[in-house]
C-alpha cells in the first residue's frame, strides 16, 4: 500500500486500536492518537505499559510514540479486547 493510502487509512482510524508492522519486522500496537504528514502517533493500549515499542515519543497531545508512515509494511485495525 502506498504511503498516502496509509496516511488516509490512519486519518480515518483516529481513536481506533491498530497493529502496525514496520518494514524491519517490529510490531506496534496502540490507539491512533493523531497523524501528521509523515508519522502516525499511537497511544498504548490499556494503561501505561509501553512495552518498548515505537520510534521516539509523540509531541503535543498526551503520551505515545510515532511510527513513520514510510516504514509501515502492514496496517490492521484490531477490536478492543
Amino acid at each position: 500500500m502506498p504511503v498516502n493510502q496509509y496516511y488516509h487509512a490512519c486519518r480515518r482510524g483516529i481513536g481506533r486500536p491498530v497493529m502496525i508492522t514496520t518494514r524491519d519486522g517490529q510490531v506496534h500496537r496502540g490507539i491512533i492518537d493523531r497523524v501528521s504528514s509523515n508519522r502516525v502517533y499511537l497511544r498504548p493500549l490499556g494503561g501505561s505499559n509501553y512495552g518498548g515499542y515505537g520510534y521516539g515519543w509523540g509531541w503535543g497531545w498526551g503520551f505515545g510514540w510515532g511510527v513513520a508512515l514510510g516504514a509501515i509494511a502492514a496496517l490492521a485495525f484490531i477490536p478492543f479486547f
